[in-house]
């Protein structure tokens, strides 16, 4: 099977839509002789944070000197960025990170396809998408003999096709908040519920401060499971300084506590590290005795990367990029917007999928702007530019229709000064043509 046999595979798969349930994941895993079985797993669940704090762990593992792969989505570069593997260089200190292959696509694929046909034919529901693509991580993976995977839940988690793991090293939970209502519950309660079913019984918990009624859920079924359950503190973070360069703060709550540094930039990506520093303490200190150093935590933090998010991609004027997709992203983009750019004009670039709740997001971010530019995201989801201007005029007098990302990009520097600050942000999935505008852009001022 070719590289586009495989995704043409793919592709089509997304007829079956997105479909809530393990007994089709089990299946299919069971078919492929449960690789996800052999893999120690670290699985992360949350509304928000879920990229960023895999993103710290992937970077401290890794400087401890173990393979780590990753499962993400959205992406924002690349169909073969979802799979990754993370190691250190070999005779340097840094951290390489490589997408699974395009060999590694096909041959997973040329082992998944025909499972998928044959339950299909012994009375079981074609795999969706997401299944599929949960199978190939695991698959590939394990060929890779990675040390651990850092395993993001797709939606929700009781139901998600990532749970059908049985023995997870940790349970991680980042914030919780409103999003999937549809499909989740209409409450923080019930979504708080659905997210708590990834607790397996024996695996340590770690979550960060959350609403009292979310960290009674996750306690209680913490609890019911016999699991060890560990909180991190915002309240216990010290000595915080932001710049545009890095964050600093200390964490003394943190056996053998640092001063630590991170360029991941936002406010609330200090709450993603302390989680982070968390979990790896957890794992450090508990049944399983991995081998996590002081200095590896503190080195795995300064060298994280985590690309789209709050990422600054041009100056004078400043061009940023944030995946402000549902309220809760939508306030902490704002807090972030508040610390780091007090007294600028702002021009926003915004793209939103047509399930989200963006009228929520428009109505905590759209009166900080002097100028809103809408876009239609390159998605089937995709809430109309038109709309989107139509509802972002309820807040800000100057909203223009920008259509495409490359007009919107272009007018954006038509309009600014070299004060200004151009914040694109909504849905992932148009991020990486900001990029790729931006350097048409830079090509022409050449």
């Amino acid at each position: 099977m070719t590289y586009k046999e495989a995704r043409d595979f793919i592709e089509q798969t997304s007829q079956y839509g997105s479909v809530l349930g393990l007994t089709n994941i089990k299946e299919l895993m069971k078919r492929l002789d449960n690789p996800q079985d052999k893999l120690r797993i670290i699985h992360i669940a949350g509304t928000n944070g879920k990229g960023s704090v895999g993103a710290f762990l992937a970077s401290i593992l890794s400087t401890a000197g173990y393979r780590v792969g990753r499962y993400i989505s959205p992406t924002v570069f690349s169909y073969r960025e979802r799979i990754q593997i993370s190691e250190i260089k070999a005779n340097e200190n840094s951290i390489q990170t490589a997408y699974i292959t395009r060999q590694g696509v096909e041959a997973t694929i040329d082992k998944i396809k025909p499972q998928c046909d044959n339950m299909v034919l012994d009375g079981f529901s074609h795999p969706t998408t997401f299944e599929i693509e949960t199978a190939m991580t695991f698959l590939y993976l394990l060929w890779e003999e990675v040390d651990f995977v850092i395993l993001e839940v797709g939606m929700g988690g009781r139901l998600d096709a990532t749970n059908l793991i049985k023995n997870p090293v940790c349970t991680v939970f980042t914030s919780i908040s409103m999003d999937h209502m549809e499909y989740l519950g209409d409450s923080i309660e019930k979504i708080a519920l659905e997210k708590s079913g990834i607790i397996k019984p024996g695996s340590p918990v770690v979550t960060i401060g959350q609403e009292d009624s979310v960290l009674k859920i996750l306690e209680t079924s913490a609890k019911e499971n016999k699991s060890s359950f560990f909180v991190a503190d915002p309240g216990d973070i010290e000595n915080v300084s932001y710049s545009l360069d890095q964050t600093s703060f200390s964490y003394p709550k943190a056996p053998n506590s640092h001063d630590y540094l991170i360029h991941i930039l936002g406010k609330h990506q200090i709450k993603n590290a302390i989680l982070a520093i968390e979990v790896a303490n957890t794992l450090s200190s508990g049944a399983y005795h991995i081998d996590i150093s002081k200095e590896d935590i503190f080195l795995g933090l300064h060298n994280a990367k985590w690309s789209g998010r709050f990422e600054i991609l041009d100056r004078e004027p400043y061009l940023l990029i944030d995946g402000a997709h549902n309220e809760e992203a939508a306030l902490v983009l704002r807090d972030s917007i508040e610390t780091y750019f007090t007294n600028r004009r702002l021009i926003f670039i915004i793209g939103i999928l047509k399930d989200k709740d963006y009228k929520s997001i428009l109505s905590n971010l759209a009166p900080m702007a002097d100028t809103i530019i809408t876009i239609t995201p390159n998605n089937l989801r995709a809430l109309s530019s038109e709309i989107l201007a139509r509802e972002a005029r309820v807040y800000c007098d100057r909203v223009i229709d920008g259509r495409s990302v490359d007009q919107a990009l272009n007018l954006a520097y038509d309009l600014a000064n070299k004060e200004d600050v151009i914040i694109g942000f909504g849905s992932l999935s148009f991020l990486k043509d900001i990029y790729n505008s931006l350097k048409i852009i830079r090509t022409k001022k050449n």
